[in-house]
């Protein structure tokens, strides 16, 4: 895996584990992301497999939302390293506020959640 990449298989896509991690995953809440996360059935997978979204109720116009979901990917990619290595994760980042945050806000903010999404992932359940 390179550094500082986001490549297609790390991302989340598939209907069945979408279901699958919003019907069985656990979930926190740190401003602004509703985070649920769910470890892979399959754990040989390479690499974690991470979900953007942003409401539309909040964020009517899709360029908006896709402003939103441009930052957020850019901060998970420079900061991914903060993911633990052991239990390959299926992860969705639920932007949660009602306004568009600065990139530099967002990645503190990612940073954060990164830390705290790895604690409890190697936290016995």
């Amino acid at each position: 895996m390179g550094k500082f990449t986001f490549r297609k298989e790390e991302r989340l896509s598939k209907e069945k584990h979408i279901q699958e991690l919003f019907a069985r995953g656990s979930s926190f809440y740190l401003f602004p992301f509703k985070v649920m996360f769910l470890p892979q059935a399959d754990p040989a997978g390479p690499v974690h497999q991470v979900l953007i979204s942003v409401s539309k109720r909040h964020f009517k116009r899709a360029v908006d939302r896709n402003l939103i979901k441009r930052r957020i990917r850019e901060a998970y990619r420079l900061q991914q390293q903060l993911m633990p290595a052991a239990p390959r994760l299926a992860v969705a980042f639920i932007y949660t506020h009602k306004e568009p945050l600065l990139s530099a806000e967002l990645q503190g903010k990612m940073r954060n959640t990164l830390v705290k999404l790895g604690k409890m992932a190697l936290s016995p359940s």
